[in-house]
């Protein structure tokens, strides 16, 4: 990894900081984007403590707005020609239904959405840095979700994980359409399972859910564990020439049915790209 430009959204808490520090430690430079400044500051100065004489970076974007989302994909791509490795990594689940000034849902918008158009945004400097990768954070919880296409902001009926759920069921589903849009180019994208992780992921809420996110994280995986994954996708040499794929625990794993369904990754692609203003 020396030398490899690699960009990292949710790297400033949990598995992502985890993962940043590590790849650092590997010789990359690190680019953030971040919401809150001042985890920013401090993961920066973590990061510039282990390595003293790489210029790592931060981005501010709200990750639920489409236009914060281009505009930090802009300003990335006018100070990075080329990008080794873009880690999708920023997540959330939210106990009631909000929705965005774009008029989504924000776990759809937050956890799917700005994966699709950071990664659009940034795929000329992932091209122009090939091979390069595009690692994407997903999740188990897609196993128990389907995708409904006439309603994808969940306006009915809103359950907080179910909603989440059908983002991480979106991102599988963008991973396969990526790799097959990207395939003889030199990028690869692959996307991961953590497992469960004590993090900040799920603090705030209230109700049974909460409840018990706050009882499991007596028995989850360290924030080190969890982002075995992520670096392993972002950096080994085993992978290099895999993409389309689903990792747990640094393996290959086969997600539902569902999640392997390429007409739907279509759909969903051309659905994204029609809400976002991407041209097909």
């Amino acid at each position: 990894m020396k030398n490899k430009v690699v960009v990292l959204t949710g790297g400033t808490s949990g598995i992502g900081q985890v993962a940043a520090e590590k790849l650092a430690s590997m010789g990359a430079r690190i680019v953030l984007v971040a919401r809150d400044k001042d985890r920013a500051e401090s993961t920066l100065a973590r990061l510039r403590q282990i390595t003293p004489g790489l210029t790592h970076t931060v981005h501010f974007a709200d990750l639920s707005s489409i236009d914060a989302v281009k505009k930090v994909a802009s300003e990335i791509a006018a100070s990075e020609p080329r990008i080794d490795v873009l880690i999708n990594n920023a997540g959330a689940i939210f106990y009631d239904r909000q929705v965005t000034s774009d008029g989504l849902e924000r776990t759809f918008a937050t956890n799917h959405m700005s994966y699709f158009v950071l990664t659009l945004g940034l795929r000329p400097q992932l091209l122009a840095a090939a091979p390069a990768r595009v690692v994407n954070t997903s999740s188990d919880a897609h196993r128990r979700a389907k995708l409904d296409f006439n309603d994808l902001q969940c306006a009915r009926n809103y359950r907080a994980f179910t909603a989440y759920g059908r983002s991480k069921l979106s991102n599988i589903l963008f991973t396969r359409e990526l790799a097959r849009r990207l395939a003889g180019s030199g990028v690869t994208t692959n996307c991961l399972h953590p497992g469960f992780v004590a993090t900040r992921f799920g603090d705030g809420g209230h109700g049974a859910l909460w409840y018990g996110f706050r009882i499991a994280k007596n028995f989850a995986l360290t924030p080190e564990q969890g982002a075995e994954t992520i670096v392993y996708l972002a950096s080994s040499p085993d992978v290099a020439n895999v993409t389309g794929e689903y990792f747990v625990k640094c393996a290959r794993a086969t997600p539902t049915k569902e999640a392997q369904d390429d007409d739907a990754a279509r759909r969903l692609w051309q659905e994204t790209a029609r809400l976002t203003g991407f041209a097909e």
